[in-house]
Parts: C-alpha cells; structure tokens; sequence
C-alpha cells in the first residue's frame, strides 16, 4: 500500500511506473464532468424516446452509460482521486444548456434535436472510450487499475457506439428525408 491510499490525498510526482496523480484527477474528473453530462443526456433521450423502437434501443444503452459514470467514481475513489463537485455541476450544466438551441420549430421539437441527440451521445461514448483506453495502459504499471474491468468497459462502449451509430443514421435519413409534392 502507498502513500496515497493511506492519506487519500493526491501527488503530483509520479512514483516509479505510475501516473502523475495531480495530471490524472484532472483528468479523470474532466471525463466524469463528461460522463454527468453523457448520462442526463442519454437519460432523456430514452424518455423522450419511450416505447419507440429508438427508445427500446437507446434505453439499455442509457442504464449502460449510467453504470459507466458508476465505474469512472469507482476507479476514482479506488485510486484515491477525489470527486470535483464543480466540474459535476458544469457537466450537468453544460447538458442542460445544450438543450437550449433553436431547432427550427417555434414549439416542440425537430426531428434534427434527435439526431443532435445521438450525435453528442456518439462523441461523449467515443471520449468515454478514450479515456477506459488511457486506464487500460496505465494498469500495465498502476495495480490497482483492473485490467479486465477496463477491457469489459471498452468493450461495452464499442457496443454502444454501434447501436447509437446504427440509430443516427436511421434518423439523419428520417429528419432529413424530402418528400415528394
């Protein structure tokens, strides 16, 4: 057991092998200001969605992103790297804000704010897996970075990226199809 572990602080050298814990905890709490804003977007999405064929494809994708952010706060706490509330809370705000965009329709929704939906689920699941990526590498040198957890979780994300991928094409081709007069 190091040092770490037993204070709960974090340092900012790295001991041999390890990474910079002061660089990591920024890091790891930037992903999860992104994994906060992933999940109540994710989360909508499928509600809004509900009992449609996007939503029974997107709602177990959206308990997956949840238990996501639920393993990012585990391997957080697990390395000794405390939670910045502040960046949660621009997270969470960041996701609100990105609901107040014009879509074309004075009320209710566009068919585009779907897809913008799914597009920013893509690109928050392709960040997520970066950063699943970044740990798998640091457990060759950091025990206490499962190694098979992490590999479980890009898996997941890989899947995830399908099915969001397979459904944003679905609806670009919906919301964007012409109609004839």
């Amino acid at each position: 057991m190091n040092a770490l572990s037993q204070s709960g602080a974090t340092q900012s050298r790295p001991t041999t092998g390890s990474a910079d814990l002061k660089l990591l905890g920024i890091y790891l709490n930037d992903h999860l200001a992104g994994a906060t804003a992933g999940t109540a977007r994710a989360g909508r999405l499928a509600r809004v969605a509900r009992g449609s064929a996007l939503g029974r494809a997107i709602e177990p994708v959206a308990a997956e992103i949840a238990l996501d952010r639920a393993a990012l706060l585990d391997i957080m706490r697990d390395l000794g790297i405390p939670v910045r509330r502040y960046k949660v809370c621009a997270g969470w705000a960041g996701e609100r804000m990105g609901r107040l965009k014009p879509n074309g329709h004075l009320v209710g929704g566009s068919p585009l704010g779907t897809v913008v939906d799914l597009e920013a689920l893509r690109l928050g699941i392709e960040g997520k897996a970066a950063g699943w990526q970044t740990l798998r590498r640091l457990s060759a040198t950091d025990e206490r970075l499962d190694a098979a957890r992490l590999d479980t979780l890009i898996e997941r994300a890989r899947r995830q990226q399908e099915t969001v991928e397979e459904w944003r094409v679905r609806q670009i081709e919906q919301a964007l199809a012409t109609t004839a007069d």
